[in-house]
């Protein structure tokens, strides 16, 4: 017996190609079994705090619009492709909401401006308006491509990405995505780049940044009456030309319609953040939930292709690689011949193992989808009551805004006796 193996043995050592083939054998059959990603913890950013009180008169007031879904219009209605790039319709909309919300929380926390509001379109009071497009937000990352405008109109930041990876350590505990968002990282860099922005222009033109916005309002509630106040110099920015009296009764009725207009507007961004506060939990639990799926959908899927294309290749060795064998080395014969079973074997189950492995990515790849429809049901529209008006806040904010400026040309035409057109919208900020 012991003779018939050791012809085996010196069999198998005359095989040159054994030691290309067992390789493959080995790692088709046992890589991607494990596969360790070692992840650093990110570096924290912060938002740059204020270190002294701002003049009222420098005090910048900020809009941010609720972020534009980013959803493009050639694949909005076909759900395949929506889904290969992990766009998830009900969760955009929710975000457009929710991830502004987040950012006025970080400029609002370093203290360098006035009031900060998720506004609706149509608003044209603020000092500095901020817009976003969401390019991509998953649990894992998070783009966005955002500018800034003040009421002169001139451009602070113009189109420029703001991307960054989760924070894994948000993740870590329930606490932990309280304290911390995933991408503050992001929201603070936003933050500190408005902030450089606004370093650039001096005392007397964030002066004139203010008086410029108050008019702005003034003229899109009166234009006969404030016409002439304000003019376009060779820049295109709005300039003051002149000011109207500071005993102005006109004025002062601006100035009181004014205030009902920021109440209205504060009522809507504090439903904004009922909004978010509302979500927070089941938001953070699929942004987390999300990393973990596309992580495992990225890992099986490397392994997938690792474990083909290995397994192909331990196929084609045992298939190609000619014989070692004399023509009657029997032993050598059967030998070689069972080795090759073994290759064939091996290789075609590591095929399989990889387009197993495909189907347990898009397993995953459906976990993220059936979360996200439920997430999308728990963010269904909101309705309010403001001053005997039903509101709605999800997909009508803007239509109930601007039926709130309507009321106030009216209500500023039965105290002024100016003539008031029912149907006229706000001037848009440039």
């Amino acid at each position: 017996m012991g003779g018939v193996l050791d012809l085996h043995v010196d069999a198998l050592r005359r095989f040159a190609f054994l030691p290309r083939l067992a390789a493959l054998l080995v790692a088709a059959g046992l890589l991607g079994g494990c596969v360790v990603n070692e992840t650093r913890p990110l570096a924290k950013l912060d938002a740059i705090q204020a270190k002294e009180q701002i003049p009222e008169a420098e005090l910048l007031d900020v809009g941010i619009r609720e972020f534009d879904a980013g959803i493009p219009a050639e694949i909005a209605e076909d759900e395949e492709k929506l889904d290969k790039r992990r766009i998830y319709p009900d969760i955009r909309k929710a975000e457009s909401r929710l991830l502004a919300v987040r950012l006025r929380s970080t400029l609002e926390g370093s203290g360098q401006w006035g009031a900060v509001r998720v506004v609706p379109e149509g608003v044209s009071g603020p000092d500095v308006m901020l817009t976003a497009r969401i390019v991509e937000s998953t649990g894992a990352d998070l783009a966005l491509l955002v500018s800034a405008v003040d009421a002169q109109g001139r451009i602070w930041i113009k189109d420029r990405r703001y991307a960054g990876e989760a924070d894994l350590g948000a993740y870590k505990t329930e606490a932990a995505l309280r304290a911390r968002d995933p991408f503050q990282n992001v929201y603070a860099t936003i933050a500190n780049d408005l902030l450089a922005a606004r370093a650039q222009w001096s005392a007397a033109d964030r002066r004139e940044i203010r008086r410029v916005s108050e008019l702005r309002f003034a003229q899109d509630l009166d234009p006969r009456r404030f016409q002439g106040y304000l003019a376009r110099d060779a820049d295109g920015l709005m300039r003051v030309v002149r000011l109207p009296s500071a005993d102005d009764p006109a004025l002062a009725r601006i100035v009181k319609i004014r205030e009902r207009d920021a109440a209205v507007i504060d009522t809507l961004d504090g439903y904004s953040s009922e909004f978010s506060d509302k979500l927070f939990d089941p938001y953070g639990g699929w942004r987390r939930t999300s990393r973990d799926a596309i992580e495992r959908e990225e890992r099986t899927r490397s392994q997938a292709r690792t474990r083909t294309v290995l397994g192909a290749a331990a196929v084609l060795a045992s298939i190609f690689v000619g014989g070692q064998c004399g023509p009657g080395d029997y032993s050598c014969q059967n030998a070689e011949s069972m080795l090759r079973t073994t290759a064939v074997m091996g290789g075609t189950a590591a095929v399989l193992s990889g387009i197993q492995r495909y189907g347990d990515a898009k397993v995953a790849a459906q976990e993220v989808k059936e979360l996200a429809g439920s997430f999308g049901n728990e963010a269904a529209t909101q309705t309010v009551e403001l001053e005997g008006r039903t509101l709605k806040l999800t997909g009508t904010a803007e239509e109930q805004y601007r039926e709130w400026r309507r009321l106030l040309a009216q209500i500023y035409s039965e105290e002024t006796g100016a003539p008031s057109d029912p149907g006229a919208t706000t001037t848009p900020a440039p």
